[in-house]
């Protein structure tokens, strides 16, 4: 069966909105291995364990693209063959005058007035790149795409099963979205509605304000999109050759540095689930869905309520529920990884941790230990140092608590 997979990760994001530079996939996520390592770890391991030859593709963009490809030589040892292709590279329109800010085709120049037009462009750039063609070639069937930031998006061989082994359907399933039960914290997430007969995909974006609270519903729409997707190579082809890949134009409005006001117009992978025959929606578990977005997914990710086997991160047998904690960290304090990470002389036992909120200037001592709902706000001009071995059950702490060496 794996024979017949390919694994696409998208690997467009800058760390930016963490504070680091160059690709949000060398970011060390845990033991000092970055997204990258443990992406290449899963697959290698699948490939050693069933004698296989599962290819990676990369979905980079211009803003990753040359840092990539210097960091994927020190895989050459690996038992995992590397691809890479780029997205395309739009111009920023103005907002005022509508025309592209930039006055000619020189990126380089001007890369502040391009962008990438979000993942939805991943069909159109996989064909261009001559990649679709050689998988289908080699007598690949279907690949399995997902942001290279979840942690939790690795291959699922009871889905591959459903798609090309014994459980197979009679009418070929040319296009999977992973959804998982929806929380308080993702009522932000994409859904899935029946339209027109089809399966797609709505985003909040594309919903009429007076109807956003019923979107935002957890009992309207139990379930929100993954963006793990599994779609059938033929199938991407045809509907390439056709030209019936239509989907929602997202609007996203942005202000460059210099001040200009601009429109970036997006389109996002699962939007095109609509243009494929036999979609399905596969409630999966939560632990297929563990992106990694800010500092405070950071913190889940490198502490004790998980291990890492393989590349893959396994919640700890230890912990008593099934769901990740709601760990909220101050924007100013915490934002940045440097940062996150100097305030913390280790990451927290965090094994029976319901919700963190922590707000100001907070440091953490050696072997802290948090659990239930723990809040801790420093007020303005104050400090808060949690001591070393402290264990905090169902506290609010505020105030200003200074330890200092004697």
């Amino acid at each position: 069966m794996l024979d017949k997979l390919v694994v696409v990760k998208l690997n467009g994001g800058l760390g930016t909105s963490m504070g680091c530079h160059g690709p949000k996939s060398v970011i060390p996520v845990r033991s000092d291995l970055t997204f990258l390592d443990l992406t290449v770890q899963q697959i290698e391991h699948l490939n050693k364990t069933y004698d296989a030859n599962v290819p990676l593709v990369l979905m980079n963009s211009f803003n990753t693209d040359e840092d990539t490809q210097k960091i994927i030589r020190k895989y050459t040892g690996f038992r995992v063959q590397i691809h890479t292709f780029n997205q395309s590279c739009f111009p920023r329109i103005s907002r005022e005058s509508f025309l592209p800010v930039s006055k000619d085709f020189d990126v380089d120049k001007n890369i502040d007035a391009w962008y990438p037009p979000g993942h939805g462009d991943f069909y159109d750039t996989f064909r261009n790149s001559g990649l679709l063609k050689k998988f289908i070639d080699e007598g690949r069937e279907y690949c399995f795409l997902s942001n290279i930031d979840n942690l939790g998006a690795t291959v699922d061989l009871a889905i591959l099963n459903k798609l090309v082994g014994e459980e197979r359907s009679a009418q070929p399933v040319e296009f999977v979205m992973e959804v998982t039960d929806k929380t308080r914290a993702d009522v932000k997430g994409g859904t899935l509605i029946n339209f027109e007969n089809k399966l797609r995909l709505l985003e909040i974006a594309q919903v009429p304000k007076e109807h956003v609270d019923d979107f935002k519903s957890v009992k309207t729409f139990k379930f929100f999109n993954t963006n793990n997707i599994w779609a059938k190579l033929d199938a991407i082809d045809r509907v390439l050759r056709e030209r019936t890949l239509n989907m929602e134009i997202i609007v996203n409005n942005k202000t460059m540095e210099n001040g200009v006001r601009v429109v970036q117009l997006e389109t996002a992978v699962g939007a095109a689930m609509k243009c494929f025959d036999g979609a399905i929606g596969i409630n999966v578990p939560r632990s297929r869905f563990l992106p990694v977005k800010k500092t405070s997914d950071l913190l889940l990710v490198m502490s004790n309520l998980y291990h890492l086997k393989n590349g893959s991160l396994v919640m700890s047998p230890q912990r008593m529920f099934p769901t990740t904690p709601l760990v909220k960290l101050g924007e100013n304090h915490f934002s940045k990884v440097k940062e996150f990470l100097g305030r913390f002389a280790n990451i927290p036992d965090i094994i029976e941790l319901d919700h963190l909120t922590v707000s100001g200037d907070v440091t953490f001592g050696r072997g802290v230990s948090l659990r239930g709902t723990v809040i801790i706000i420093a007020n303005h001009g104050d400090r808060i140092d949690i001591p070393a071995g402290a264990i905090l059950d169902n506290k609010i702490v505020s105030g200003n608590m200074r330890i200092l060496d004697h």
